[in-house]
């Protein structure tokens, strides 16, 4: 999502968030947590009591039997946002890791909100977990410790300083015990602490711990970790939708005489995004889809395709832009005036999310007229306004249970919620006490659009006499995905700062940069895409900074180098990554290298890569050193891990993924036609941290943008040619 230009470091609760979180505790509320009747499997704990204010309720709850139940404000979807906030938590509470349950917190700003957004909105996006709770549940796990603390004081009528507490027991010398568990319903009933200290960095055993490994590991490589896939309860229907062949169809006509007429399809229903077919279960359902017609209202459709799409983009590529999202110094009398010009035209394609859990939702109707909606909810207080609006109701009525999920990648981020409202439209279809879970197929999934816009870029790029880069300026031509969604406010001067980020505040001293944008309008849905601008303004950037350097007859490292004297934690990645990866030392014939450096998320990573080339398009990627540098590292088995399946993704995207339309239908529908990267295709990640004391980044993101200019440059250095239409294994011997 979008890129975090903010602080870290200024990143913390007000005072009055953070009393808000742990003044009530002191009223008596019931301190645990109950199951509501007739939960499907999989769905999140519900507190006892809705108070705002008890630090139990909200951030940290201990149960009668000690289960410490974590709320977590930030969706986890893989990348580990459970997992590094419990850690926060665990850290000051001296719990035992056994007892953990991480759930997710359900639509409520004013808990939940993303400290890194404002507060203003509950969502995980922009790497920015961490950031945003960093302090909020250190403080937590603080707050709940000291008031376990002083409830065992009191009942032992000894002083809270000779009180220990380490793996969830609270103990006074020898012969006085007590679980958490035991003290909870005691310990709210005192004053709650305003202001907690918070362990000092040398106390730690918990952060930056190497062999602290994730509590739910076991679950996902047994199976039984649940997903929204998994959940059932009685009565419950499957839906499966019909959407228009292309982007901006709307149904005219349908006739569901046949669906109807067999045996275990219940209803036909039309929503405002196309026809949902519901039945007693998915296969019925699938047989259903087959015999409904459909005849679609195309007059507003996109009906290009993407050959026609590009060459538009080329052509505004080379003409004037429509906005400046940067402009330094004089970059076009610069160029005019350099010794040598460096240009490149790059073109980059529509990419899929293509997580392994295809979208889907259960949504159930209550008597009420509330709502309850069971997902991988990535935005809860936006889709809980949608949902609200689909239904007829208001936002309190309408109860998210925020699951875990297959993936995401930003796909679980859309803007108008299209997955929510058909649920909420088709559970209101069926009345109330009727539960539908609506399964999106993988075909929907491919053709469901929100897919990252494609782009083009004219650069030119300018040396002196000495081989110093003087001048860049950079066209960039493509969608907005800010504009028409609830964030079209952000666009300023007619820029969209997802299109540009990555080119506009790139790092190299460069006295004449320009950077341009034209947004086009095209009737293809686009969306957010793991690492967002920088996927396309990385592998410009960092491709044309090796042509460069070659024009200049300089080192690629070097060259990056003499650039960042004003950005040392850029210039402490490469340094790193160049140093572990052996940079200039001897290769076996057949082997080169390439190198990349990416800031994003306020997160730095350098890459370098090692392939083999044996001609043509045949190559390998062999080995990749990655350098990151995310301040703290909270946990850094998972950042390893992060910045490897960053790796991973980024690799498929480059080498060999591409999504296409003809006369606007949408060519590839499944993983035989869109292709991620297999496994035989992955190469030995090696990652190496930077020790920092800096306030922690994301890392969820960050390893993406640098393999594909770094994979891109090691070619160059074995063809002497630079890749600039992707992705490459299609255009390396175009």
């Amino acid at each position: 999502m979008l890129q975090s230009r903010i602080d870290p470091s200024s990143v913390r609760p007000s005072r009055r968030q953070f009393l808000l979180g742990t003044a009530a505790a002191a009223a008596g509320l019931a301190v645990g947590y109950r199951l509501l009747a007739a939960e499907p499997a999989g769905a999140q704990p519900a507190p006892a009591a809705a108070d705002a204010g008890n630090p139990f309720q909200t951030y940290v709850e201990i149960t009668p039997e000690s289960r410490i139940v974590i709320r977590s404000s930030q969706f986890e979807m893989g990348q580990g946002s459970y997992f590094g906030i419990a850690t926060l938590v665990m850290e000051e509470l001296d719990g035992d890791w056994k007892q953990v349950d991480v759930v997710g917190g359900s639509g409520n700003p004013a808990l939940y909100g993303n400290l890194a957004w404002g507060g203003v909105a509950q969502g995980t996006g922009g790497s920015t977990s961490m950031t945003s709770s960093w302090e909020r549940y250190r403080k937590a796990g603080a707050a709940a410790r000291a008031m376990l603390v002083a409830a065992a004081a009191k009942q032992w009528n000894v002083p809270e300083a000779e009180i220990a507490v380490a793996a969830g027991v609270v103990s006074h010398g020898s012969d006085k015990r007590a679980s958490f568990g035991e003290l909870a319903a005691a310990a709210a009933e005192l004053p709650a602490p305003q202001d907690v200290p918070l362990k000092s960095r040398d106390k730690w055993t918990q952060i930056g711990s190497d062999t602290l490994k994730r509590y739910d590991s076991p679950g996902k490589a047994n199976g039984t970790q649940p997903y929204t896939i998994d959940v059932k309860m009685d009565g419950l229907l499957t839906a499966v939708m019909i959407h228009p062949p292309k982007f901006g169809a709307t149904v005219k006509s349908f006739d569901a005489g046949k669906a109807k007429a067999l045996d275990g399809v219940v209803e036909v229903v039309e929503t405002p995004r196309g026809i949902a077919v519901v039945a007693t279960n998915m296969w019925t359902a699938l047989r259903g889809r087959d015999a409904v017609t459909v005849e679609w209202d195309e007059s507003k459709a996109e009906t290009r395709g993407t050959a026609e799409i590009m060459a538009e983009y080329n052509r505004l590529a080379d003409g004037p832009p429509a906005a400046s999202a940067r402009d330094d110094g004089d970059a076009a009398a610069a160029l005019a005036s350099a010794a040598k010009v460096v240009e490149g035209h790059y073109e980059f394609p529509y990419l899929v999310h293509a997580s392994i859990e295809p979208l889907n939702a259960v949504a159930r109707i209550g008597e009420d007229g509330s709502v309850d909606i069971w997902g991988g909810h990535q935005m809860p207080d936006l889709y809980q306004a949608i949902a609200a609006q689909v239904a007829g109701t208001t936002p309190d009525k309408i109860r998210l249970h925020v699951l875990k999920t297959g993936g995401s990648f930003g796909r679980r981020a859309v803007s108008d919620g299209d997955l929510i409202v058909e649920s909420v439209a088709v559970a209101k279809a069926l009345g109330p006490g009727r539960p539908v879970k609506v399964q999106w197929t993988r075909e929907n999934d491919m053709r469901g659009g929100r897919y990252r816009p494609a782009y083009v870029h004219a650069v030119r790029g300018g040396l002196d006499k000495d081989g110093k880069l003087v001048a860049l300026s950079d066209h960039i031509v493509g969608q907005s995905i800010l504009g028409g969604s609830p964030f079209a406010a952000m666009v300023e001067n007619g820029v969209d700062a997802t299109s540009v980020e990555g080119a506009s505040n790139l790092p190299y001293a460069i006295p004449n940069v320009k950077v341009d944008l034209t947004t086009t309008d095209v009737n293809i849905p686009v969306l957010w895409w793991r690492s967002v601008g920088s996927t396309h303004t990385a592998y410009v950037i960092e491709t044309f900074v090796d042509d460069l350097a070659a024009a200049a007859g300089r080192d690629p490292v070097e060259f990056r180098l003499s650039m960042l004297d004003a950005h040392p934690r850029h210039a402490g990645v490469l340094r790193l990554a160049a140093e572990k990866a052996g940079w200039g030392t001897p290769l076996p014939e057949g082997r080169f290298r390439g190198v990349a450096l990416h800031e994003s998320f306020a997160t730095y990573v350098a890459q370098v890569v090692e392939i083999a080339y044996r001609g043509g398009n045949d190559f390998t990627v062999e080995r990749v050193v990655c350098a990151v540098d995310c301040g703290i590292a909270i946990n850094p088995d998972q950042i390893r891990a992060q910045m490897e399946g960053g790796v991973g993704f980024g690799l498929g995207a480059i080498l060999q993924e591409e999504l296409t339309l003809t006369g606007g239908v949408v060519d590839q529908e499944n993983y035989d036609t869109y292709t991620p990267l297999r496994i035989d295709q992955m190469p030995k990640v090696e990652v190496h941290i930077v020790a920092s004391d800096e306030p922690p980044t994301g890392v969820g993101e960050p390893g993406v943008p640098p393999i594909g200019p770094a994979v891109a440059n090691a070619l160059r250095a074995a063809t002497g040619r630079t890749v600039r239409k992707l992705p490459i294994v299609k255009n390396l011997s175009a």
